[in-house]
């Protein structure tokens, strides 16, 4: 990843000692593609992470959408349980499904839940004097 004192060092050695953009590069530790590209924008790389904001899409398909709810299930029977546990128990019935390199995903996951539970949606109906349930066709 490309670093804004990076970024600094290529504008310097390109725009104030006119220096190739292939020996800027280079110096810069960067390849020329890129070095062309910072110097089109005219941007660091901090300002064009801000322009895009966060990542808003998944980078791979999510492993526990399958047992999410089977996990919702566990979670509002005993809130207090261990992300840890609940993995656990489900790498205990599939087998071969859940590696452990995704235990900080479910632990991540499960805190996002515990920290906002689902709301138990309902509508509100007020009931006028007078009113009834039921409407007229003319």
């Amino acid at each position: 990843m490309i670093s804004d004192p990076q970024v600094l060092r290529l504008f310097d050695l390109v725009r104030r000692q006119g220096v190739s953009i292939t020996k800027a590069a280079v110096e810069s530790r960067m390849s020329t593609p890129t070095a062309r590209k910072y110097l089109r924008l005219n941007k660091l790389p901090s300002e064009i992470k801000k322009e895009h904001g966060p990542r808003t899409y998944l980078t791979r398909p999510d492993a526990f959408a399958r047992v999410w709810l089977e996990v919702e299930d566990q979670l509002e029977a005993n809130p207090k349980i261990q992300a840890k546990e609940l993995f656990l128990k489900l790498q205990k019935k599939y087998p071969g499904r859940f590696k452990p390199s995704q235990l900080r995903t479910f632990q991540r996951r499960v805190r996002k839940w515990k920290d906002n539970p689902p709301k138990e949606v309902f509508f509100e109906q007020v009931r006028q004097p007078g009113q009834t349930d039921y409407v007229k066709y003319i």
